[in-house]
């Protein structure tokens, strides 16, 4: 119905913004991540999604700043459970390309500090969302167009950084920033030195 709206941002609020477009005030529900990208009073371009909830009988407008935020978003509300309220919650934690990778490297724990998602919603996300994660999105996250086993010995990766105390999301950017290796040993090694260079 929208594909973007173009206008002055009138009101930023804490979940929302109202781009006043043609003497009409949208307001647009928004991720975190977006709403750092807006300045009230300059003119804005942020691509829409329309929403309708059929079991609440609620109609609202969803702002985002990129065209893959909202292809993130509409692949998690098509998930079981993830409501268009959590999906924004993770795309205010977590960037796309963090969310492709954790999907890619089976990595529940980089949703932890998600508000409202357990580990059951987490793990719904990364099977459903399995196979949505294509060639486009493995590039966005810095990985090569890898194997089934490179992305297994990844996932191993983020897993040992994870039980040594790192965060999913900490963890996982430190595994996408290693190259291939041979053994998971060395890309554990590697992400090591790549989080002390950046501590």
């Amino acid at each position: 119905m929208y594909a973007h709206i173009r206008g002055t941002v009138s009101e930023i609020l804490p979940d929302r913004v109202v781009l006043d477009a043609c003497g009409v005030g949208y307001e647009l529900f928004c991720s975190a991540q977006t709403r750092k990208c807006l300045r009230a009073g300059a003119e804005h371009k942020l691509y829409v999604h329309f929403h309708i909830s059929l079991s609440q009988d609620v109609m609202a407008l969803y702002g985002f700043e990129t065209q893959e935020e909202r292809a993130m978003f509409r692949r998690l509300i098509g998930v079981t459970r993830v409501g268009p309220k959590l999906a924004l919650s993770v795309l205010s934690m977590l960037s796309v390309s963090d969310i492709a990778g954790a999907i890619l490297t089976e990595n529940a724990a980089a949703f932890d500090k998600v508000p409202g998602m357990g580990r059951k919603t987490a793990a719904r996300v990364l099977l459903e969302l399995k196979e949505k994660i294509g060639e486009d999105d493995m590039a966005s996250v810095g990985l090569p167009q890898a194997a089934a086993t490179g992305l297994d010995m990844r996932g191993e990766a983020i897993a040992a950084l994870v039980s040594l105390g790192y965060d999913g999301v900490t963890a996982g950017r430190a595994v996408a920033a290693v190259g291939e290796c041979a053994k998971v040993e060395d890309m554990i090694t590697q992400a090591l030195r790549e989080l002390a260079k950046r501590g």
